[in-house]
């Protein structure tokens, strides 16, 4: 689609018009022939004698080819553009940050995968979570790692291919044996500060009670919620345990309550896997779409056309005058 970026200089099309109605006609001073009969010619026929001189008129071709050439002109200083067809981008709305435990309890052997195999509970997590971030497009994703301490392995991104790579390689203990998810979600609204997303939303996943952390999670989840930000925990492993391994499921549930998520408990990879189908139906994908039309500037083609009008019609004069005649009195002098 053409399209002028400065359309008012259209306003310039008539000034030619203007000025050839509003200034008198060129004069210039030549030198004639004093006739002495000239009152008695006057006479003769009738006529006053009087000053002045000759229009000379320029033929029809010429004019319209300088007109051509001037609308060209005006034409390429309204700066014609191009407008190509729309390109659509997807733009994500919403920042996902899964936080995953790596305490020592992860290493207990109570989950089945999808083969029928006795696995730990880390690997049963982290085929669920494939799946889960396989589905996210149109979200940005981040992935938090706690035991003693939290620590960002993949920061905010919209490749998704990375976040499962890396979660893939991660092992039990790494972070330290114990469990310290305060800490965790402090880390996650720090790691949301830089946000711009209409939606922002954590995943906490532990099988621990928090014991290290020095915020505690249920003071973490406030100032979250203060920031906009949704919780949703996940309970693994036995509600039964004792000691460190114990859950502390009521402080898990007050985090969800306080920042409006939900609570899950996961017995199994059946579970684990239904949870997150419900997450994915509650966390829908939100996308915007951002059109964007280039423009391409073609101010070179009215410009390229006023030349070539302008060398054309000087070739046809010269052709013209060429081909002209010549004078009875040019002819007799020639011979």
């Amino acid at each position: 689609m053409l399209s002028f970026l400065h359309p008012w200089f259209a306003l310039l099309a008539p000034a030619p018009l203007l000025v050839w109605l509003a200034l008198p006609p060129y004069v210039s001073a030549r030198s004639g022939l004093r006739a002495p009969f000239v009152q008695r010619l006057a006479r003769l026929t009738g006529q006053e004698p009087h000053l002045g001189g000759a229009v000379t008129r320029r033929a029809l071709g010429p004019l319209l080819a300088l007109v051509l050439i001037w609308l060209l002109n005006v034409a390429a200083l309204a700066r014609p553009q191009w407008i190509e067809p729309p390109l659509h981008r997807e733009q994500p709305t919403r920042d996902l940050l899964l936080l995953v435990d790596l305490s020592g309890s992860m290493d207990t052997r109570d989950f089945t995968d999808a083969a029928g195999r006795t696995v730990d509970r880390l690997t049963a997590v982290k085929q669920v979570l494939d799946g889960f971030l396989a589905r996210r497009k149109g979200d940005r994703v981040g992935v938090v790692v706690f035991g003693d301490a939290p620590f960002t392995l993949v920061p905010f991104t919209t490749d998704l291919d990375l976040s499962r790579t890396m979660l893939g390689d991660v092992a039990v203990g790494m972070a330290g044996p114990r469990t310290a998810l305060g800490d965790a979600i402090g880390l996650g609204v720090n790691l949301f500060a830089n946000s711009a997303a209409k939606a922002r939303t954590i995943i906490a996943l532990t099988d621990g009670n928090d014991t290290v952390s020095s915020v505690p999670p249920v003071e973490a989840a406030r100032v979250a919620r203060d920031r906009g930000i949704v919780i949703h925990t996940v309970a693994v492993g036995d509600p039964q345990a004792a000691g460190e391994d114990k859950l502390d499921e009521a402080a898990l549930k007050e985090v969800a309550s306080t920042t409006g998520g939900g609570f899950y408990r996961a017995m199994d990879r059946d579970g684990l896997q239904q949870i997150y189908d419900r997450l994915d139906a509650i966390e829908t994908r939100r996308i915007d779409i951002v059109s964007f039309r280039p423009r391409r500037d073609i101010y070179w083609m009215p410009l390229a056309a006023a030349l070539v009008i302008g060398i054309v019609s000087q070739a046809l004069m010269l052709l013209a005058r060429r081909r002209r005649p010549a004078s009875p009195v040019a002819a007799e002098a020639a011979s």
